[in-house]
């Protein structure tokens, strides 16, 4: 199953490896997560070179989405009325949460075509309208008011791109808010913490059951 694999057959292969559970500290969002993590892993791994499946990351509930989730969940006027983008969306939670949030219009990237139809099956599962699209937008600014990024500082060289792109948005005036339990790349400064929770998470996957995750404004630097 290549990219130029019909979206049926991952939907078909998203709906039988996961199952449609209440995400632990958004309980008011429902996902289809894998139950055993290195069971799914494992066999993305096995069968990669056969029909081109990535890392399943849209299967699991991540740390920072979770947190951000969380956030947008309490203060519902983050994002209420706006346009909003959820940059490496997985399995579109910070999305779905958005749109019950009240936004305007809420557009989900992410470059794994796995994942886009994840969103769109959680989407309709949890109620909601969410644009998602397969797509890098890095570098890309299309005018949206709040972007949200959840788990996005694990590499260095994806940390620094990205990194350097919400900056550029935050100084045009866009919201840009970053959730992360402390990943090895999160930026030290230019950051200002304005939630923290101790998120439930896979040990398999994070080597904890809870993770303490924080929700960050970025702060461009003045001109």
């Amino acid at each position: 199953m290549s990219d130029a694999a019909p979206a049926l057959d991952r939907d078909a292969f998203i709906r039988a490896h996961t199952r449609l559970l209440p995400v632990p500290h958004a309980p008011e969002i429902s996902l289809h997560v894998a139950e055993e993590a290195t069971e799914l892993w494992q066999k993305t791994e096995e069968e990669l070179a056969v029909i081109g499946l990535p890392p399943p990351f849209w299967a699991f509930a991540w740390a920072g989405g979770q947190a951000l989730a969380r956030h947008l969940l309490d203060s519902p006027g983050t994002v209420a009325g706006r346009r909003v983008l959820d940059f490496a969306s997985g399995s579109g939670l910070v999305a779905i949460t958005a749109a019950k949030a009240g936004a305007a219009q809420v557009q989900a990237c992410d470059i794994d075509a796995f994942a886009v139809a994840a969103i769109g099956i959680n989407a309709a599962a949890n109620g909601v309208t969410v644009a998602a699209r397969c797509d890098d937008l890095i570098g890309h600014d299309e005018g949206w008011d709040v972007i949200c990024a959840g788990d996005v500082c694990y590499e260095r060289d994806m940390a620094e791109r990205v990194i350097a792109w919400l900056t550029a948005l935050s100084a045009r005036g866009a919201t840009v808010l970053i959730g992360d339990p402390g990943r090895s790349y999160l930026p030290k400064a230019g950051l200002e913490a304005i939630a923290t929770y101790e998120v439930p998470v896979t040990r398999a996957l994070e080597d904890a059951e809870i993770k303490r995750s924080s929700v960050w404004r970025l702060i461009a630097p003045a001109a």
